[in-house]
């Protein structure tokens, strides 16, 4: 069997598993099946997720999703954390019919609902931010609420053990606190920042050191 012959066994292992394999195809798989260990087990793999997908209510996809509120933050902690995919687009293929059931069973748990841009009718709004610290590396998203504005700030290269402040300017030039965090160095962060100034009234919002330079900006300017 030449490695291209080969290749096309793998990639029909995922449909081999859903069952949707027939006639000549079929046999074809499982005379191979008999003589590669390795796709015997990489079939057993494929097959380990189904049993949960088979859970999977079809007449609750079109509900609303309510993920935890800080869903959306643990999401992006973990996706800065984690090093970059070395699978190929070979491996991809083999588990594309997998991949797409796999996706139905995350929108029942509420991730896909999460990430269009809006959590319980509350909008995320992007946030242009501006570091005058070259070390430091961040994004921000404002949500209004009906007591203020909460800032999200993701961000790293904020220096290790150091305390940082924020605080909101309001259009009348007020400055209100947004609270405070600790750098954490190269390791990436995720805060929650809330402040009593009205999103509409909200011009920036400012990352202040203890010696009262400020390292970053963002602006909430409308």
């Amino acid at each position: 069997m030449t490695p291209d012959e080969h290749r096309a066994m793998r990639e029909s292992l995922g449909d081999h598993a859903m069952g949707r394999l027939e006639g000549d195809e079929l046999a074809t798989l499982e005379a191979h099946l008999q003589g590669c260990p390795a796709c015997r087990e990489e079939l057993a793999e494929v097959s380990s997720v189904l049993p949960a997908l088979g859970r999977v209510d079809p007449d609750r996809l079109d509900h609303t999703p309510a993920p935890p509120p800080d869903l959306g933050d643990r999401i992006v902690a973990a996706a800065r954390a984690e090093r970059p995919a070395s699978a190929g687009a070979r491996t991809r293929n083999r588990w594309a019919p997998v991949a797409a059931a796999a996706a139905a069973a995350l929108l029942v748990g509420g991730v896909a609902g999460y990430l269009v841009g809006d959590h319980d009718g509350i909008p995320r709004e992007p946030v242009a931010v501006q570091a005058m610290d070259p070390a430091v590396q961040a994004t921000a998203v404002a949500i209004p609420h009906t007591w203020g504005v909460e800032i999200v700030l993701d961000g790293d290269g904020f220096r290790s053990g150091a305390t940082y402040r924020v605080v909101v300017e309001a259009e009348d030039g007020r400055e209100v606190s947004a609270g405070e965090f600790i750098g954490t160095g190269a390791s990436p962060m995720v805060c929650n920042l809330n402040s009593s100034v009205l999103r509409a009234d909200a011009e920036e919002f400012r990352v202040v050191d203890v010696a009262g330079s400020t390292v970053l900006r963002g602006s909430l300017a409308t």
